[in-house]
């Protein structure tokens, strides 16, 4: 059945002088439809009355209710055909009505379900809200503003709460994902907020982002945009960020590492969880057993939330993200397509075959930023030694090991630079320029010296004794047949 744009559409294009094939051809409809709307002359608004007649099936609707209800905790695949419904009434209550009334009710039950939402205000178990807050936390020191995603319950009015450094689309599914799972289930409805990085509402369009549509698809929950302006829409969820904010983050928290800490801000819930529901008089860690239960329950298989994108890298074999922020690839990718997997928290550079190359981790701010891969770096300067007085590489090298290093000559630089590109690839980049600044502390850095130390540094540690290993007094005892050395 087509809307009253379409109709109208058909409409105009006759009056224009276009033939019955050329507007089915033009609206990707049938020329039979085209013919119905062109004769029919009344579209005048009818009254939706509906005659309601007696069923054989009403004394059994709680029953399937009920079952439908269920359905909606487990996987799709297993979910109650009208078949399956039919059978269970016939077997287990004695129906004596024809399976196309079943048939019948089931496809009006679905339909009216597709096209009614949940009431503003009125929250049922299982349904949640989700936002961004901001706080500030020392992040390595460092006094920052991070943002953070929070999920709450309105019926039972518990939350959950995860840092980002920003409110993208891989934010929001790394969130919901990590919640989902602490939780064990996914939430049947959830309503977002209209500028989320997800998507947005346009009027009654609805246009999601690429990524959280797979999200959505994967996990096959039903989302919910507010409309523009109209955050009482989902109030709850707005007083669970002011709360969370005064509550968990002051005093203003320590992060060593976002994902770390988000996994300890998990069980942080339980404070609030302590707690009556302010109007329903009961703990609140009982009334979210409610919502647990009403939970679908999570797929097998685990989502990957990343976005790939291809992007060609500068003169330098870097590529940018957001206008403004640098990562390297490798050399050989300079003004080269590089296959990029862009996450949450890291950016990861890829082989065309899906192989990690380097991670980098991604960064939000809002001033222009370069990171590099010490491999990367090292790899570009064994092709021109001459720029390692102002590489970025030498700032990151230990003291005494750059003044070694600035006063070698061209070629002696270069064999340095080759020690060190060979010894990260192999030990790391810490232990590569430890094992060169203790051998420079000794006079000369070469290959079998600071192989064999970055090898103890990896190893069992530079300043563990060596194993002894076994006593060598028997090859006395077959030589010299002493037990010791013969004078």
């Amino acid at each position: 059945m087509l809307d009253m744009s379409q109709i109208n559409n058909i409409i105009d294009l006759k009056q224009k002088g276009y033939r019955n094939c050329e507007i089915a051809k033009k609206e990707k409809v049938d020329v039979k439809t085209i013919r119905k709307y062109l004769k029919q002359d009344n579209y005048s608004p009818k009254p939706p009355i509906v005659a309601m007649r007696p069923s054989n099936l009403d004394a059994y609707k709680g029953i399937i209710h009920g079952w439908l209800a269920e359905d909606k905790k487990h996987w799709h695949k297993q979910h109650h055909t009208a078949v399956r419904i039919f059978k269970r009434l016939v077997e287990e209550h004695g129906y004596t009505g024809s399976y196309n009334i079943v048939q019948r009710y089931m496809k009006k039950f679905r339909d009216e379900e597709k096209t009614t939402g949940t009431l503003d205000l009125v929250w049922e178990p299982g349904s949640a809200q989700v936002d961004f807050g901001e706080a500030e936390a020392y992040e390595n020191g460092k006094l920052v503003r991070l943002k953070f995603l929070t999920v709450s319950f309105p019926y039972s009015n518990d939350g959950f709460s995860q840092f980002f450094r920003g409110e993208t689309a891989e934010c929001v599914c790394q969130g919901l994902k990590d919640i989902f799972e602490y939780i064990g289930g996914t939430p049947p409805l959830m309503v977002f907020d209209n500028a989320t990085g997800i998507g947005r509402r346009v009027g009654e369009a609805i246009h999601e982002s690429e990524l959280f549509g797979r999200f959505r698809g994967h996990y096959r929950f039903q989302a919910r945009f507010c409309n523009p302006h109209a955050g009482y829409e989902k109030g709850n969820v707005e007083r669970k960020v002011g709360y969370n904010r005064s509550n968990l983050f002051v005093p203003v928290p320590h992060i060593q590492q976002i994902e770390s800490y988000n996994r300890v801000l998990m069980d942080r819930h339980k404070k609030k969880s302590g707690e009556l529901h302010y109007k329903k008089g009961l703990p609140i860690s009982v009334l979210f057993q409610e919502d647990i239960q009403a939970l679908m329950v999570l797929p097998t298989k685990e989502f990957n939330v990343c976005r790939y994108d291809r992007i060609t890298a500068d003169g330098y074999g870097k590529v940018c993200l957001d206008g403004k922020h640098y990562y390297s690839t490798c050399p050989e990718y300079a003004r080269q397509q590089v296959l990029v997997g862009i996450r949450a928290h890291w950016v990861d550079i890829l082989t065309e075959g899906g192989q990690i190359i380097v991670s980098h981790e991604r960064m939000y701010c809002d001033t222009r930023t370069d990171i590099s891969d010490y491999r990367t770096s090292l790899a570009m300067l064994l092709r021109n030694s001459g720029a390692w007085n102002n590489s970025g590489l030498r700032k990151q090298t230990p003291e005494p090991l750059k003044a070694y290093m600035d006063e070698q000559p061209k070629a002696r630089l270069k064999d340095c630079l080759r020690i060190m590109n060979e010894l990260t690839n192999q030990y790391g980049w810490t232990a590569a320029v430890k094992a060169m600044e203790m051998a420079a502390d000794r006079g000369e850095v070469n290959m079998c010296d600071a192989a064999v130390l970055a090898a103890r540094i990896t190893g069992y540690g530079i300043d563990t004794p060596p194993d002894p290993g076994p006593p060598l007094t028997i090859y006395d005892e077959v030589f010299f047949g002493t037990g010791g050395v013969s004078a």
